[in-house]
Formats: structure tokens, C-alpha cells, sequence
């Protein structure tokens, strides 16, 4: 018998009892009831609004994830511990349900979505030639926000999605691209043998990694004079009150000196504290705030835990010092490839008292793809995330992270 079942999210009775975002929405199965904040909500929920939604799960049913094709083969959310259990994945339901698209940028959530870089500077493919680097020009470009992804492929513990497209950089340089991402669910197993550890018994976990594939479909060949593009993936989170993300990093001379800390001002110090080789970022949702780490100090790994809820999470980008990576800052650059390889984002209220979330992001981008024509660039990465016991999930902490969680309680 095959170990994982793949299944079109089951049929569900959904009763919607709000018509608001803060009224009470109930969303009924078979089992009764769902728990907003659980799997079961979210499954039930992305099948009534969406139109093609697809389910990894374990055999004992613990481990799941959401994909869904309307949203770019995105990874909405996950579990460790079946449909009742917790859903690691932010969703913006009030947008997701809404009858309309927004025409700038659609922020549906999911815990890890495929985006391409640069986002800024005279390469970027969010602004037109000749616009001014603000958020009244920025525009997400459709293939990576509003327009559904093909389901190629699909076996009982993955499914691989396509998609073609073009799009004209700042400087003009038109890029012809055919990108192939490919979701799968890990056992515990692979889990293992990734993370290079022993998953501890008695540890519920959820992994999956994706393996995302751009080529260049184009007459010509991408060059760093005319323009590079990067695959730029980006997962959402739900904050908690105790929620710090954390990220170890090479402890070269100056280090401090290749991690950007002002994209959004000033991060006050209680929230960012940077040690010799590693960094505690506050990501409770309350102050809008990012961070960003050069490929000359970053590991390929990154991470967060909810004291709250007894979460670790994980993240296991791929990393190249030696490699050009996009510059996304909203200015015209004097280093258009000197990047950051991984970021972090902590949602807080905008000037006006509005908000988007709340929620977090962890983020990495491949190297700049500097391709030939008909040639392929690939970047993978892995996420995860497990539940237990504080003492043995401070172990598995201390081992894959090098920190002492009691360090950050304190």
C-alpha cells in the first residue's frame, strides 16, 4: 500500500454565518462543527471559494497540505496533526471570498508562495520605465498574483504545476519564461534525512519541499546588462503575541554590516537582537518591520517559535555566497546584484491604522538566473514544522538552529 494518499480536498457543507470579518463564520463536515484557526476550517473554506484545490496527506492523516492552482500551485497552509489540528498557513479569508480581484496585488495568504525578483531598481519587473519607485506604480505582474497555474502532474504525494509568461523589466528587456513548480509531501523519513537529524517520537510534523524550474523560452540570451530575474519565495504565517523568528549566520568580521534592518525605518532593539551568529526578530504582528540577509553570512536555514502554541517551524532555503543574487530596493541601484538571500517580514499597522494582516513571512530568492536561451535554472527549498513536548522540541531547536529557547523566553 503506497504510504501517502494525494485527494481533491473532500466535499464539504460550509454555513456562513458572518458578513464581516470579525462575526463568527461556521463552517461545518461530517465531524460537526470546524474551529476557525484549524485545517478542517481552511480546507472547507478554500473549496467553497476557490476552484481547484488539491490535498497531500499522510496515511495516518496527520501530516496534510493545501495546494491550490487558482493561487500558482501555492502552498495555502499544512498540519501536523490532521483536520482538527492547527493551520500554519495565514489566509486572508475576506479576499480570498471576495467576488472581485484587486487590480494592484492580491494577498490571499499561503505559507509558501512563487514570486520572481527583482522587485525594485531600474531591473524590476513591479514597476514600468520611467515610474517613480512608489506603491501608487508598484504592480504585481498577473502570472505570479491573479492567473491559475496548470496541474500537470499528480501521484499520491505530489503534484507539479505549469505555467508560461511574459514580462518587460524596467530597462525594457522583455523576458519569455516557462516555469514548472513541483510541491511534494515529505515522510518522516525524508524529513529526516533533509534536516540531517533524528525526528524525536512522540513530534507531530508536517514537510514538504518545492522544487520550482524557470526557462528561458525566449530568442535571446538573459544577461546581467540587460537584467536578471530570481524565483523569490515567500510564506506567511499566523503571529502570536510570542512569535520570534530566528536565523543563524556566518560570524565573519562585520557581519552586522550584511544584514539590512531599515526597509521600513528603525526596528527598535527589543524586537531585533543580533548576536555574534544569530538574530531574534519579534514577528507578533503589531509593528510592520523586515530584515534581510546577504548570501556572504547566511546559512541555509531560518526559523521561528510560537511560544504560544509550542511551534517550531523551519525553513531550509538554498544558499550561494559566491552567486549574484537581485536587489529589490525601491531605488535605482548603483548594486543591482547585491541582494539578500533571505528575509524576514513582520506585519504591522500602516499610517492610516489600516492593516494587511496581521502576519508574518519568512522569505528566500535563488541566485540572479543568468540563462540561455532554452536554458533551465532550478531552486528549491524546504518547509516544516513540528509540535511536542517544550523540552524535546528545545533539543531539536538547539540541534537544527544552534539556540537555547529558554534564551528567548528570558
Amino acid at each position: 500500500m503506497n504510504r501517502y494518499k494525494l485527494a481533491w480536498v473532500f466535499a464539504v457543507s460550509i454555513t456562513i454565518a458572518c458578513n464581516t470579518a470579525t462575526e463568527k463564520t461556521a463552517i461545518t463536515d461530517s465531524a460537526g462543527t470546524a474551529a476557525k484557526g484549524s485545517y478542517a476550517y481552511d480546507a472547507a473554506f478554500l473549496k467553497q471559494h476557490t476552484s481547484q484545490v488539491l490535498e497531500l496527506s499522510s496515511t495516518d492523516g496527520n501530516s496534510k497540505i493545501l495546494l491550490s492552482a487558482d493561487y500558482q500551485g501555492r502552498v495555502m497552509t499544512s498540519t501536523a496533526t490532521g483536520d482538527t489540528g492547527t493551520s500554519f498557513g495565514w489566509l486572508n479569508y475576506d479576499l480570498i471570498a471576495a467576488p472581485e480581484k484587486k487590480k494592484q496585488f492580491n494577498p490571499v495568504g499561503g505559507e509558501e508562495r512563487f514570486w520572481m525578483g527583482p522587485e525594485g531598481g531600474q531591473y524590476s519587473i513591479y514597476f514600468k520605465g520611467g515610474d517613480s519607485f512608489n506603491i501608487a506604480h508598484w504592480q504585481v505582474p498577473s502570472f505570479i498574483d491573479t492567473e491559475m497555474y496548470t496541474v500537470v502532474k499528480s501521484d499520491n504525494s505530489s503534484a507539479t504545476f505549469s505555467k508560461t509568461a511574459s514580462i518587460t523589466n524596467y530597462s525594457g528587456t522583455r523576458f519569455d519564461i516557462a516555469i514548472e513548480r513541483t510541491v511534494r509531501l515529505l515522510s518522516k523519513d525524508q524529513l529526516a534525512a533533509t534536516l540531517q537529524t533524528t525526528i524525536p517520537a512522540g513530534v507531530q510534523f508536517v514537510g514538504f519541499e518545492t522544487n520550482n524550474a524557470i526557462t528561458n523560452t525566449g530568442t535571446a540570451d538573459w544577461t546581467k546588462e540587460k537584467g536578471l530575474l530570481s524565483v523569490w519565495l515567500l510564506g506567511m504565517f499566523t503571529p502570536t503575541p510570542a512569535t520570534t523568528v530566528i536565523i543563524p549566520f556566518y560570524p565573519i568580521p562585520n557581519a552586522r554590516s550584511f544584514i539590512t534592518d531599515n526597509y521600513f525605518g528603525t526596528i527598535p532593539t527589543e524586537r531585533l537582537q543580533v548576536k555574534d551568529s544569530i538574530l531574534y526578530f519579534t514577528c507578533d504582528g503589531k509593528l510592520r518591520s523586515k530584515i534581510g540577509l546577504s548570501p556572504f553570512i547566511a546559512k541555509p536555514i531560518a526559523g521561528s517559535f510560537d511560544f504560544q502554541k509550542n511551534v517550531l517551524t523551519i525553513i531550509l532555503p538554498q544558499v550561494n555566497k559566491n552567486a549574484d543574487y537581485v536587489n529589490s530596493k525601491w531605488e535605482m541601484q548603483q548594486n543591482p546584484y547585491k541582494g539578500d538571500v533571505i528575509n524576514s517580514y513582520n506585519d504591522g499597522p500602516l499610517a492610516d491604522g489600516t492593516q494587511m494582516g496581521p502576519f508574518y513571512e519568512v522569505e528566500s530568492s535563488s541566485p540572479a538566473l543568468a540563462l540561455q536561451k532554452g536554458a533551465t535554472g532550478t531552486y528549491k527549498q524546504t518547509t516544516c514544522h513540528f509540535m511536542g513536548n517544550y523540552d524535546v522540541l528545545k533539543q531539536l531547536a538547539k540541534q537544527l538552529l544552534g539556540v537555547d529557547l529558554d534564551t528567548i523566553k528570558k
